[in-house]
């Protein structure tokens, strides 16, 4: 019965193909990287470069250890696992997948000094003679999937060849519970071919067990153990210098539609400081601009900050720049993490935390329920339910020195306390899909 699901769902996924490629292309206009190596989300790969051996002359190839880190907010949580692989295991290589360009982007940022020892690439689509052209390309010796990425040809194909797959850093929200047991006879066997689970928090690991994933394991969020970048808080701390006296309140990871909102929200209660906005995605950073323009906002864009002071004319600056978000925090007296206001799900506040920005969510924050609820119980972070209510609270914060100070220590606190995520993972991994690989 599995395999006669799976079979339909192959047969939609070619269905559907020229579709996607065309939805990929037109994505393209706005962000070019969608049009760069197509060849790899259909399983063509070129040359890999991996055929130095070890020790040197013997004939033997460097293994391969496959990591997918579908896009940005992955490959970041990513970032501790990699580097503990690359330092355990110095006869591996490393291939890192994404599915987005921003994704490829923020790897090759993160990683670029290992070069020699790493490649990037996309992951084909989900459909077996692709997935199996990657494999056989690559022979990774397991796969390492990271937070939510699990597909049914991939696992299953993974199995066929003697991959084994684990899901790190996993998390479940209720909303994609409900889904996936509503594909039970698909996801169901994609589940329960997956060798090992790490799961973020207990609610997690339910979930999972739920759709069908044998033994479990409470891992934690890796996340608590990115190191904020000493270079970006540096860099943020100049950009407050050229800020100029004012307050500054960051907007960060704003979605479509909140940005509208905030602007609203401030025609109402003017907050007398700068205030920061940083879309989620790149491709709509011209689109904000222009909505801000529209609003008749005295504004300038990142890009062409340059070392000058900001004026004081200038109400808002557009955060029109990638791979800056620990700058950003840095700079800011208060930050608003977006995609909460409206139910897109929220973003994740601890890289905000770590640095000691205090924080403020919207109402929906369902993709980091637990990570926010902790939050907000030791006093890092605040929660409301609108945008007038966002702007009273900021307001009152900044009037409050003593709240904010409170909340940046608390902020700290809470982004330290619940570190080790990492190390637990690659003990799992060892004791499962890199058992007896050195």
């Amino acid at each position: 019965m599995a395999e006669l699901v799976r079979s339909l769902y192959s047969l939609a996924w070619w269905l559907v193909l020229p579709l996607v490629l065309a939805r990929l292309w037109w994505r393209g206009r706005l962000e070019p990287g969608y049009r760069l190596n197509i060849g790899e989300r259909l399983g063509f790969y070129p040359h890999n470069g991996f055929m130095e051996t070890w020790p040197p002359g013997t004939g033997h190839v460097l293994p391969v250890l496959w990591v997918h880190a579908v896009s940005v907010g992955e490959t970041r949580a990513a970032e501790p696992l990699i580097n503990a692989l690359l330092e355990r295991y110095p006869r591996h290589r490393i291939v890192l997948t994404h599915m987005t360009p921003t994704g490829r982007a923020t790897g090759a940022a993160l990683y670029g000094r290992h070069t020699s020892r790493m490649t990037q690439c996309y992951l084909p689509y989900d459909l077996s003679p692709m997935v199996t052209r990657f494999i056989k390309h690559y022979q990774p010796q397991a796969c390492l999937l990271i937070e939510t990425e699990v597909w049914p040809n991939l696992v299953a194909q993974c199995q066929r060849l003697g991959v084994s797959v684990a899901l790190v850093n996993a998390r479940l929200s209720a909303r994609s519970l409900v889904r996936g047991q509503r594909m039970r006879g698909l996801i169901g066997a994609a589940a329960r071919g997956l060798a090992c689970v790490g799961a973020q928090t207990d609610v997690d690991a339910k979930r999972l067990q739920q759709l069908g994933v044998g033994a479990v394991t409470v891992t934690g969020s890796m996340k608590f153990d990115v190191e904020p970048s000493a270079v970006q808080v540096e860099q943020g701390i100049q950009w407050r210098q050229q800020f100029g006296p004012r307050k500054v309140v960051l907007f960060a990871s704003t979605r479509e539609g909140e940005e509208a909102l905030i602007f609203a929200a401030l025609r109402a209660n003017p907050i007398g400081a700068l205030v920061v906005v940083v879309p989620r995605h790149p491709q709509r950073f011209d689109e904000v601009a222009t909505l801000i323009a529209h609003e008749k906002w005295h504004f300038m864009r990142r890009s062409q900050m340059g070392e000058a002071v900001v004026p004081t004319t200038v109400d808002i600056l557009l955060g029109d720049s990638m791979g800056e978000m620990s700058a950003y925090y840095a700079a800011a007296d208060i930050a608003f993490i977006g995609g909460s206001l409206l139910p897109l799900g929220g973003q994740n506040l601890i890289e905000a935390c770590a640095i000691g920005t205090p924080v403020l969510v919207g109402p929906h924050t369902f993709n980091f329920a637990a990570v926010t609820a902790d939050a907000i119980a030791v006093g890092a972070a605040v929660q409301v339910e609108n945008t007038s209510a966002l702007l009273k609270n900021i307001q009152a914060l900044l009037e409050d020195a003593s709240t904010l100070d409170a909340m940046a220590n608390a902020a700290r606190v809470f982004a330290t306390q619940y570190r080790g995520a990492t190390q637990r993972t690659v003990a799992l991994l060892q004791r499962t899909v890199l058992a007896g690989i050195t």
